[in-house]
């Protein structure tokens, strides 16, 4: 049966083990060795540690994403950092606040978190996180038809079921509308998880990137101030 929340895991390269208590500092501690160990700065060793979304960043993807709980943490991570965001940004707390611990993001309860509601469309909201990823690996024009058909065929080593894979290759296939996918975001919550998944594609060096990233904050009207939370969680 197809699961939405998995397949992002998957995608982020990680799986649900943010729910359990301790996981994500688990998760945290051995990050850095397990990058080390996988060989990550080749294209294969993407697909290793970052999935789908390594594939589609290659090296300069794993240096960022195998560093921390993201990657191995999975939705999990990526929406209670956003709602960690959202909290400080509603609260008028400072950028500079201190960052949340991995027992802390580990229990922010799953049903709290923004993906946890579908979007406004019904759809799940873990399929609009990943075509944000998507547009955002691909915004600095490294991934053309070629290197793009690269990524198929390594998909298709990734082990997803059928159904899993079909939604990948579809996601992959499209391009991005941001006008569609500001239709589809329900609240102001969700809406930060989508930039927060786009800018962790992303280390914002390339004119593209900070083009794309620019612009959906703009279609999504992200207030600056929260803009500056999301992007703290990054750094």
């Amino acid at each position: 049966m197809f699961d939405p929340r998995f397949l992002l895991d998957q995608f982020l390269g990680g799986s649900s083990q943010g729910g359990a208590p301790g996981g994500l500092g688990n998760l945290a501690r051995d990050a850095q060795q397990k990058f080390r160990n996988s060989g990550a700065n080749s294209f294969g060793g993407g697909a290793a540690v970052g999935g789908v979304l390594g594939l589609l960043l290659g090296g300069k993807a794993m240096r960022k994403m195998a560093g921390g709980a993201v990657g191995y943490g999975g939705a999990a991570v990526l929406g209670a950092l956003a709602l960690r965001a959202y909290q400080n940004y509603q609260q008028g707390k400072s950028v500079q606040a201190a960052p949340a611990t991995s027992q802390e993001l580990a229990a922010v309860p799953a049903s709290q978190l923004p993906h946890a509601l579908p979007s406004s469309d019904g759809k799940p909201f873990e399929l609009l996180l990943m075509r944000a990823m998507i547009g955002a690996a691909k915004a600095d024009g490294h991934v053309d038809a070629q290197e793009q058909q690269h990524v198929f065929e390594q998909v298709e080593r990734l082990g997803l079921d059928a159904e899993s894979k079909a939604a990948v290759f579809d996601l992959l296939s499209q391009p991005l509308d941001l006008a569609r996918l500001d239709a589809s975001v329900g609240n102001e919550a969700q809406r930060a998880e989508i930039y927060l998944a786009a800018r962790l594609a992303t280390d914002g060096s390339h004119p593209g990137e900070r083009a794309y990233l620019d612009a959906m904050a703009a279609r999504l009207q992200l207030p600056v101030q929260l803009r500056a939370h999301l992007d703290s969680q990054v750094g």
